[in-house]
């Protein structure tokens, strides 16, 4: 089976939002800006892609708590497809990266790191407060249970 691993560097642009499932599991969505410069025939260019990033549980709650637009961070996981229906009735496929790990870059920053104390009900973090707010055109994804669609 091949490997869906992924990196990426870039900076937030816009502040986690926060929600949970009924169930009471965190889930952080927000997005993040990719830079590249290169040179074509000894003239500099620049490419930004932009990616959607879900963190699910503590991780998420963490981010959600840590984290805001403009914030330079690595995240590491994978990606996924899903597909939806927009408000017009036609079906969209999206691309995004479900984070199995996320932390700020400390090329031009510093951080401060505290410890979260663990709990056994696997939601941990800040316990249901968090960011809200923001918006976006990007769909809302739809999550029957406490797990992940795939």
């Amino acid at each position: 089976m091949a490997d869906n691993t992924i990196t990426v560097v870039g900076n937030l642009t816009r502040d986690p939002e926060l929600r949970f499932t009924t169930g009471g599991r965190g889930v952080a969505s927000f997005g993040i800006a990719v830079g590249r410069r290169y040179q074509v025939n000894g003239e500099w260019q620049e490419q930004t892609s932009y990616f959607n990033i879900t963190a699910w549980g503590t991780l998420g709650e963490n981010a959600a708590a840590t984290l805001t637009k403009g914030s330079r961070v690595i995240v590491t996981g994978r990606l996924e497809q899903r597909e939806y229906t927009n408000r017009d009735g036609d079906k969209r496929t999206a691309i995004e990266i479900v984070a199995d790990e996320l932390g700020p870059s400390l090329r031009w920053a510093t951080a401060q790191v505290e410890r979260t104390p663990r709990d056994g009900g696997g939601s941990g973090g800040s316990g249901g407060g968090g960011r809200t707010g923001g918006g976006g055109s990007q769909p809302e994804p739809f999550y029957a249970g406490d797990e992940e669609p795939f």
